[in-house]
């Protein structure tokens, strides 16, 4: 998978670009499933073009044949600007860029279609989508002050591990709890206690994938009071028990 840069007018807005080609045999599907981050996301390929809101668990899209896809993932801040409202109104759903966009999003499906048509493997095709993405979004500039700000709260909370608390996050930023939850709802479509949830799971799954360390290593290191606390948040995000998904990828 590549994963194109963005030019850097679209910092704020656009987190970056990615391309996946896949060819599975014929007769099987394979699913991949993430934790997704805290944003939107843009898909289009040669079977469907989707605006995705955040997702609150594991996420996954069935992959069998041939194909490809030329994604974007965004900012905190874009989901707002992108759909005119609350961003909440799109957790855990998605729609066709047809219905979300008009005939905007129609034009933008078939241009990245054309540009991949031929060989989706190629850089020069590749960079063809990544600059009628470009086109499309850059209507959407310049991001907002209020969405500069989420921005700032979101990369806070993934990038410092230390915090464990939404009252952590209002103390750094000198706002109140409440407006902080009204902020994350509208631009995110998450609440800041999911944020930091996220990132604590999102901690202790690649932990657990190495296989080195025990599970109540884990809670401990991540500032749980104790393992049960921890299953209880994993099982929560991930439908899986820790035990259950170290044992997965110990197999």
């Amino acid at each position: 998978m590549s994963r194109p840069a963005a030019s850097p007018e679209f910092a704020g807005l656009i987190r970056r670009f990615w391309m996946p080609v896949w060819r599975v045999p014929t007769g099987e599907v394979y699913t991949q499933r993430v934790l997704q981050y805290p944003v939107c996301l843009l898909v289009v390929t040669g079977a469907y073009a989707r605006f995705y809101g955040p997702s609150t668990g594991l996420s996954g899209t069935p992959l069998s044949g041939d194909g490809w896809a030329a994604g974007v993932m965004f900012e905190p801040a874009a989901g707002a600007l992108l759909t005119g409202g609350e961003v909440a109104r799109w957790t855990d759903s998605h729609v066709e860029l047809a219905d979300l966009f008009g005939p905007v999003g129609e034009s933008l499906t078939a241009q990245i279609r054309a540009a991949m048509a031929g060989d989706p493997v190629s850089p020069q095709a590749q960079s063809a989508a990544v600059d009628r993405y470009h086109d499309f979004l850059r209507h959407y500039l310049p991001v907002d002050e209020q969405g500069l700000l989420v921005n700032e709260v979101v990369s806070y909370v993934e990038d410092n591990p230390e915090v464990n608390r939404v009252a952590d996050v209002c103390a750094h930023f000198a706002i109140g709890e409440r407006f902080l939850q009204r902020l994350t709802r509208h631009r995110v479509g998450l609440t800041p206690k999911w944020l930091v949830r996220r990132r604590r799971i999102q901690d202790a799954t690649w932990r657990l994938r190495t296989g080195v360390t025990t599970i109540a290593a884990v809670a401990a290191d991540l500032g749980y009071a104790d393992e049960a606390h921890l299953s209880r948040d994993f099982r929560r995000v991930t439908g899986m028990t820790p035990g259950a998904f170290a044992a997965h990828y110990a197999d």
